[in-house]
């Protein structure tokens, strides 16, 4: 699978002006061993590149067999005449993986595997298993894979701890690049709590200049111990090829997926029931903060942990557990990590007095049953499935808006839903004139004989009016 790549570009203007002192002291000297010359990662690699796999993934796609399928000038000459039964076609992606459980169990990105219909694993030992998704979670970016019919032990990487990081250590990347063999690259960390990269809901990334590039994905970075410090997952590039900055997700969010894989339970992850939203200059202006940092409490929903808690609207959380918090995604990771049924001591900023608050980190409920229902017959609806939103629900779609009403969970390929746009995550806020507050509403409306459709949906936190013709 190619590394996920964000093209960026990036100006560097002025200059740096400096004196040079009258004498410089040089403390340079012969190493005087050859121990010290021979220094090597060498040690390190060969504990750890066992337990590194490589990941393939492949799924069969339907494609039309004539080129001029679908084209409007044909369909118009000739009538959307039959053009032949559809081919079928293999796609394949190639990816990496980790051992964290001798049994077979393999940690990687979730999008190397993702709508994959087989899924082989191949050892650095040249043996090769098919295997089975335990878990995939699109949040966080991470999948739980475990090998079929595989007898262990397997080598495995133990969980360091990436809250220990610090900026300038050393760390080495092991994975697949470009299919060519397991490689291995040194590098530092960068960087610590990245947030900005945008390939996952929680957005908190160790950044490294260990060369990355596509096949990489769901491989290893490790430590000086030979401990998984992170799992890498995307790259800053403008060719797709590693240019010195690179991503990984800190290993406490993978332990976090991997303990709800190997309990068989869903990722249930905190609920806190507010949003938060970043603190800009001028809101920390107006909020007599020092500088722009911390999640500001944009709304509450009642009787959750935060409502609970005694947070308000308009407080900024500033730290949690005596860490520092830059900004809502930081929070959200801190939290997600900490697990449900654990407490956060939060620091809060209100009307320019700091507080301290208890918050507890508790399931999102299902307050109101899903109800799932499938939509049938002809309105434009037919095809999709339907649950009603709950925090729950909220939680597992990564809805952020108020947790009320009809959702789109699923929307089947080739549909009259999948025809008219619609998508999962979609609310239905009113069809023709009613509201929209239950599934069994929506399966009625849904049903009534119309020739036009005025409908509401909610998609991204944007109110979508559209008229559809039956």
């Amino acid at each position: 699978m190619l590394l996920r790549t964000i093209a960026f570009s990036l100006l560097l203007s002025g200059g740096i002006a400096a004196t040079a002192p009258a004498a410089i002291a040089d403390d340079r000297a012969v190493p005087p061993t050859a121990a010290a010359i021979q220094l090597s990662f060498a040690p390190i690699v060969k504990k750890a590149a066992p337990a590194v796999v490589n990941i393939y993934a492949s799924r069969t796609i339907e494609m039309s067999s004539s080129p001029f399928f679908g084209d409007p000038f044909f369909q118009r000459f000739f009538g959307g005449g039959d053009f032949g039964p559809p081919q079928k076609r293999v796609q394949q992606s190639l990816g990496s993986g980790v051992f964290v459980d001798p049994s077979g169990i393999v940690v990687t990105n979730n999008h190397v595997i993702a709508n994959a219909d087989e899924i082989k694993v191949a050892l650095s030992d040249r043996r090769e298993f098919d295997c089975d998704v335990v878990l995939k979670d699109e949040r966080t970016d991470l999948a739980v894979l475990k090998l079929r019919n595989a007898k262990g032990p397997f080598p495995i990487l133990n969980f360091g701890d990436s809250d220990q990081l610090q900026v300038g250590d050393l760390v080495l990347a092991i994975g697949d690049p470009f299919g060519v063999g397991q490689t291995v690259t040194s590098g530092i960390v960068s960087a610590l709590a990245r947030t900005q990269v945008g390939v996952s809901d929680y957005q908190f990334f160790i950044q490294t200049d260990a060369s990355i590039n596509p096949g990489n994905s769901g491989g290893a970075l490790i430590d000086m111990n030979g401990n998984l410090v992170g799992i890498n997952s995307a790259i800053y590039s403008r060719t797709g090829d590693s240019s010195g900055i690179g991503f990984a997700i800190p290993v406490n969010m993978v332990r976090v997926i991997v303990e709800s894989a190997k309990t068989g339970n869903k990722v249930r992850l905190p609920w806190v029931g507010a949003s938060f939203q970043e603190v800009t200059p001028d809101v920390a202006e107006s909020l007599g903060l020092a500088r722009p940092v911390g999640a500001l409490v944009a709304d509450l929903t009642e009787q959750s942990p935060a409502w609970r808690s005694g947070l308000k609207t308009g407080d900024v959380v500033t730290s949690i557990d005596g860490i520092a918090i830059d900004d809502p995604a930081a929070l959200n990771y801190r939290l997600a990590t900490k697990g449900i049924g654990a407490q956060a001591k939060l620091i809060i900023v209100r009307r320019g007095k700091e507080y301290s608050v208890t918050l507890p980190l508790e399931a999102a409920p299902e307050s109101v049953p899903r109800d799932q229902v499938a939509i049938t017959g002809q309105s434009p609806f037919a095809g999709a499935t339907v649950v009603n939103l709950s925090p729950a629900v909220a939680e597992e779609m990564s809805y952020r808006g108020d947790p009320k009403g009809v959702i789109i969970s699923a929307v089947a390929p080739g549909s009259i839903a999948d025809q008219a746009g619609f998508r999962p995550g979609d609310v239905v806020v009113n069809v023709n004139g009613t509201a929209i507050d239950t599934t069994e509403r929506l399966k009625r409306v849904a049903g009534t004989d119309t020739r036009t459709w005025q409908l509401v949906i909610e998609r991204d936190g944007r109110t979508i009016r559209s008229v559809l013709r039956g």
